[in-house]
């Protein structure tokens, strides 16, 4: 059969990488593709939201014009400030909280990084017995930045006392107002005057990515060759938008989306669309990467493999060039980990018996598809690549199944039924009750949601320092996490409310609510 599908197998010439077809990207881009509207991406948005247009940045970049000098004027006065005032304990604090809660805290990573590692020496040394603000603050910041800090008794002590205050909800609000100066008073105007434009610049570089993204799909073709497959790239891409939001990491989130996308077109594989006898070949395939026997796949099949090859050889050219490591088996090997617990749940349901919850639970994580994401993030960051490190994230590292873990049981525990799926692979709810005879629904739910919060209590241990992995992938690891309960917080007609309310100002301009 013909390739309708614009995929190549450059491994069979001989090249261990094939040609880079994704290197042209944003300057032709708007000339050559009119974004579609997101009603047409099968994602149930109102179709009278429209993509801006117009010309877009990457990234932003200081040039001669008066704007742009502008903003860097603003960025150094800030920075200037923050350095002065982050001398002193609680209004460096009370800074970087501001700093982080405008979202524009990767401009003074440097500067915060100063002003918390003095904080961290403080912690160590002094609470104030008198100020709950400043030691709750601090807790939170330095925890948050991956700094161990011990939540000991007398801090417990200092909040539950506050807590009985009539006026404790106004009480930190209050205290945060007066830790600033004059001087700071006006930078804080300063600062939301650069997360105003800021944001513009982010919002029209994310509307840039998803019409990269899109145009790259609708090339791909798998959505006309595999017509009972989602077709949604701009839900793909929100899980790249979220889990690298720095600005800086655009072409990261554009080539993140593309694994994205094959995950969820091989769960349709196999949860809906193969039968039984197709996906153990097709399993066998994966498992040994083996282009001539691909031949031999039903067509549907075929030309998924060749797209997926394709997509791991362009994604690991790429990552060889920047980084000077070739991750290809790295990534053949998460793929076909993920196929071995997709055909493991497709073998469970098709003999019509349900597994123990915990061997469900256990093979669920890998079909989750968290560990093949999380695999491409660490290559596609490249940050901490050694031996090592390779070795650590092809093992399933604790800071993957933690974050898996989460995403199997919220997948489990509402209403995970797509649009247009027909499939059932079941869950650990169900498995649970069989076990547990008598067991309420109820009973299944608030033992999950225990899980749950056991899985976030291991996730936050392995983001704290040391670990081996960059701070931008536990980063990344934890906003995954963070994004699962939007993205299978399903309503009764399988829409994502929560997501697209979301989703309204950072992509759209004319949105009807």
């Amino acid at each position: 059969m013909a390739m309708s599908c614009s995929v190549s197998l450059s491994a069979a010439s001989g090249s261990p990488f094939p040609q880079n077809r994704n290197s042209e990207r944003v300057k032709h881009i708007l000339k050559e593709f009119k974004p579609t509207p997101a009603s047409t991406q099968n994602w149930r948005i109102s179709k009278k939201q429209t993509l801006v247009s117009g010309p877009l940045k990457h990234r932003r970049t200081i040039n001669t014009d008066d704007s742009d000098l502008e903003f860097a004027e603003k960025l150094k006065t800030i920075k200037d400030l923050l350095r002065k005032e982050g001398e002193d304990p609680i209004q460096g604090l009370a800074m970087i909280d501001a700093i982080q809660r405008l979202s524009v805290d990767y401009h003074f990573q440097e500067e915060i990084d100063s002003i918390l590692a003095r904080q961290s020496m403080l912690s160590r040394t002094f609470l104030s017995d008198n100020n709950l603000y400043e030691n709750a603050l601090r807790f939170r910041l330095l925890r948050q930045q991956g700094y161990h800090v011990s939540a000991d008794y007398k801090q417990a002590r200092l909040v539950r006392n506050s807590l009985d205050h009539p006026h404790h909800k106004s009480l930190a609000s209050f205290m945060a107002k007066n830790f600033f100066n004059e001087e700071t008073n006006g930078w804080i105007g300063e600062l939301q005057e650069l997360a105003k434009t800021e944001f513009k610049m982010v919002k029209s570089q994310h509307q840039l990515e998803v019409v990269e993204v899109s145009k790259w799909w609708k090339d791909l073709g798998l959505s006309k060759e595999i017509k009972i497959a989602r077709d949604q790239p701009l839900k793909w891409y929100m899980w790249s938008m979220s889990c690298l939001a720095d600005p800086c990491l655009s072409e990261q989130r554009i080539e993140l989306t593309k694994p994205i996308s094959m995950i969820y077109i091989i769960d349709d594989i196999f949860d809906v669309y193969g039968t039984l006898d197709d996906l153990v070949r097709f399993t066998e395939v994966i498992n040994r990467w083996d282009i001539a026997a691909a031949e031999h796949l039903p067509d549907y099949m075929k030309i998924c493999f060749k797209a997926l090859d394709n997509i791991t050889d362009e994604i690991s050219y790429e990552i060889y060039k920047k980084h000077g490591w070739n991750p290809v088996d790295s990534l053949r090997k998460t793929w076909a980990g993920l196929l071995n617990a997709f055909l493991v749940e497709a073998k469970w349901f098709a003999s019509g018996k349900l597994p123990s919850s915990e061997e469900y639970l256990k093979n669920g994580i890998v079909s989750s598809g968290v560990n093949v994401v999380l695999v491409h993030i660490f290559f596609l960051l490249g940050q901490g690549i050694s031996k090592e490190n390779v070795q650590l994230i092809n093992n399933f590292p604790a800071i993957v199944s933690s974050t898996a873990t989460i995403l199997r049981l919220w997948d489990d525990l509402g209403s995970a039924e797509d649009e247009n799926q027909d499939g059932h692979d079941g869950s650990y709810v169900e498995c649970y009750r069989k076990e547990n005879e008598g067991s309420s629904y109820e009973d299944a739910r608030n033992q999950v949601l225990e899980m749950i919060s056991d899985a976030w209590k291991q996730l936050n241990q392995e983001c704290l320092s040391p670990n081996p992995f960059s701070a931008t992938f536990s980063k990344a690891s934890l906003n995954i996490a963070r994004m699962v309960p939007l993205m299978y917080n399903y309503d009764d007609n399988h829409r994502l409310p929560n997501l697209e309310e979301h989703v309204k100002p950072l992509l759209y301009e004319n949105v009807s609510l």
